[in-house]
């Protein structure tokens, strides 16, 4: 692992600052991008705690700004040369009813969680092509696979990243870049609180939707005591950086492999009426 390169993005918390410290502890070199590097500070205290402040190298990245972007990736590659592994993990979760969401906030969703991973790899895959080898690892989700009511910017945004993310792989298999899918559960991040400021809407007294969304939370407040770790998705990503021939997606977390199974194999109907019963119960 040592000599090569890491661009992950999102690194101010979450995943992405769990995977920052993880590789870096691997013997790869990080750059860890994120949006606004005044929000740094949890991640330089991080890496100072495990010795490898050295390795961690933090730059400015929108996912969203065209030019952000250009920038970005003429210091990457005029500062360290080559990215031997791409993390695109920079995304928040959209929340709300379809009929409350605004165009313009599925928009944003779309720009930050489909085509600012879109852009950003874009921005590599002529240098990763060229050096015949790499991995381009996308943070999807289990909502990428099992759609949930009241999240659908999040959801649909997710649902492309899978589709677009097997093109891509099949692309680039010849040129020996490797594309793969990590799918987790609920996991102890901030994407979650974002989400719930989004769907305001969908808790304000006037809104149809009201105790649907109440009872969306309770149920997700319910489950936060099991939340996981993202250092343990940090360290499935380190592994599969070593992988010969990884698989393209790789589910992760409490109940995510059972839940994708029975959403594949049950009926609509009774995978529906499991989804609303456990959603009701007071």
């Amino acid at each position: 692992m040592k000599n090569k390169t890491a661009v992950v993005t999102g690194t101010s918390s979450g995943f992405g600052l769990s995977t920052s410290i993880e590789l870096a502890r691997k013997g790869l070199t990080v750059i860890a991008a994120m949006r606004n590097i005044n929000k740094n500070s949890d991640l330089l205290q991080q890496a100072r705690k495990h010795g490898v402040e050295s390795k961690i190298f933090v730059l400015e990245l929108d996912v969203t700004n065209e030019k952000s972007i250009l920038a970005f990736q003429t210091k990457v590659i005029e500062n360290f040369g080559r990215v031997d592994v791409l993390i695109n993990n920079a995304g928040y979760a959209g929340a709300g009813f379809v009929e409350e969401v605004s165009m313009d906030e599925y928009r944003e969703q779309f720009e930050t969680n489909v085509f600012g991973v879109f852009a950003v790899t874009k921005a590599f895959l002529p240098l990763m092509r060229k050096q015949k080898q790499g991995y381009i690892i996308n943070i999807s989700s289990i909502s990428g696979k099992v759609a949930f009511p009241g999240l659908s910017p999040y959801i649909a945004s997710k649902h492309a990243i899978e589709g677009w993310s097997e093109s891509l792989r099949l692309e680039m298999q010849p040129f020996g870049v490797k594309v793969v899918l990590i799918e987790p559960g609920s996991y102890k991040t901030n994407i979650w609180s974002t989400g719930k400021q989004v769907a305001a809407e969908s808790l304000q007294s006037h809104s149809p939707y009201k105790d649907y969304m109440q009872s969306i939370e309770r149920y997700i407040a319910a489950g936060e005591d099991n939340f996981g770790d993202p250092l343990e998705v940090a360290i499935k990503i380190a592994e599969i950086t070593v992988m010969e021939n990884p698989d393209i997606r790789y589910p992760i977390g409490r109940g995510v492999k059972a839940s994708i199974f029975l959403k594949n194999f049950l009926p609509w109907r009774l995978w529906e009426k499991i989804i609303i019963r456990n959603l009701f119960v007071k």
